[in-house]
């Protein structure tokens, strides 16, 4: 007779269900969002044939250009980085159907979705807090960075951890990995409220996930009207001719039409779908720390703080249950060995540092 599964272990299920549809809803975008690059190519050849164009216009589609450009180097460089990572970590044996759709046959569709996801940087300007390399990093602790390093010897931990400092990380490598420390736990009362933390956390993240999917097809929708638009105007622009100086005066106005249509696309592209960016990211810690100055804090510190601030956000836990995660966590050597941090960096400090940098944010009117 099988043994009844916990609540833990049915949240911690029901969480990776979530997961798993989150990332097919991810793949399924990157398919829209090819499309749609094609078109707004298509577009752009079409305007760059054209001659006299005003400036302004001419101007504005280079400008959208440089940030699609700028959106494919960095689907392009997640794919890669990927690739790269499995084949470094194909030896552990952890690259197994648990990490998520597409994982060892990640192709561009999925690297454009997962690109869109995180949002890049366009020329210059962070779209997201995520940007560059952080984004890469994201996106492949998103796709099993945080599993491949639990499986040991995976990415380095600041990669990989950046799965634990986001949605996905907790729910398959970090809840799992935390909660793996209650094999220490002897007393009963002490286990069963670790347990219904870690239950609630898989709980809010189910939530989450919930709400991204709904997200991510309002984009997927978003993008496949959009895409039609930008054929019909593909057909149009075909009729108006190679020099503007000689088109109607209604064809100019569509054409400055097409550019608006052309730059809200392009946002599609580049824009993160919010429900699953970082809910602490990096910027919040330090605004947080320029105010609190009572302590300098070690870099192993800063990542742990953050690290706990988004594994803790909206889970109300009291002093009692900070101590006892305390406790877990300094027992638990699979857990500081991917932070890379040392029991004496995991102090009670950290703990009260967290629940006022969360309250900061959460609670003064800053978020």
């Amino acid at each position: 007779m099988s043994k009844k599964k916990s609540k833990l272990q049915i949240a911690q299920e029901k969480a990776e269900e979530s997961i798993n549809e989150t990332n097919n809803k991810i793949d399924e975008l990157g398919k829209h969002t090819e499309k749609l690059y094609d078109a707004l190519n298509q577009i752009q050849e079409q305007f760059d044939a054209i001659r006299n164009i005003p400036s302004e216009s001419k101007l504005e589609y280079e400008r959208l250009k440089k940030v699609r450009l700028n959106w494919k180097q960095q689907a392009e460089k997640i794919e890669t980085d990927y690739h790269k990572a499995i084949i470094k970590n194909a030896g552990a044996g952890v690259a197994g159907a648990t990490l998520g759709v597409g994982v060892v046959t990640l192709g561009p569709t999925a690297a454009m979705g997962i690109a869109t996801t995180f949002g890049v940087a366009s020329t210059g300007t962070a779209i997201s807090t995520l940007s560059g390399a952080a984004a890469t990093n994201a996106a492949l602790a998103w796709l099993g960075g945080g599993a491949l390093a639990a499986g040991g010897g995976g990415m380095a931990a600041g990669n990989a951890f950046l799965a634990l400092a986001g949605p996905v990380g907790w729910a398959i490598a970090g809840v799992a990995l935390l909660s793996s420390g209650l094999l220490f736990w002897k007393a009963k009362s002490e286990r069963k409220r670790l347990e219904d933390i870690f239950t609630l956390i898989s709980e809010r993240d189910i939530k989450s996930y919930e709400l991204a999917i709904v997200e991510l097809n309002e984009r997927i929708k978003r993008i496949s009207d959009e895409s039609e638009l930008l054929e019909d105007a593909i057909k149009e622009i075909h009729t108006f001719g190679l020099d503007y100086s000689k088109m109607t005066e209604v064809q100019q106005y569509a054409l400055g039409s097409y550019v608006n249509l052309m730059s809200s696309s392009t946002q599609l592209l580049v824009n993160p779908i919010l429900g699953l960016q970082s809910k602490y990211s990096e910027s919040d810690l330090e605004d947080f720390l320029n105010i609190d100055t009572e302590k300098t804090w070690t870099y192993g510190q800063r990542k742990i703080i953050l690290t706990l601030s988004n594994l803790l956000y909206r889970i109300d836990v009291d002093q009692k249950d900070e101590k006892l995660l305390l406790k877990s966590f300094k027992k638990n050597k699979k857990f500081l060995a991917a932070l890379e941090i040392s029991k004496k960096e995991l102090d009670a400090s950290v703990f009260e540092t967290v629940s006022k940098a969360l309250n900061y944010k959460y609670f003064n009117g800053n978020a």
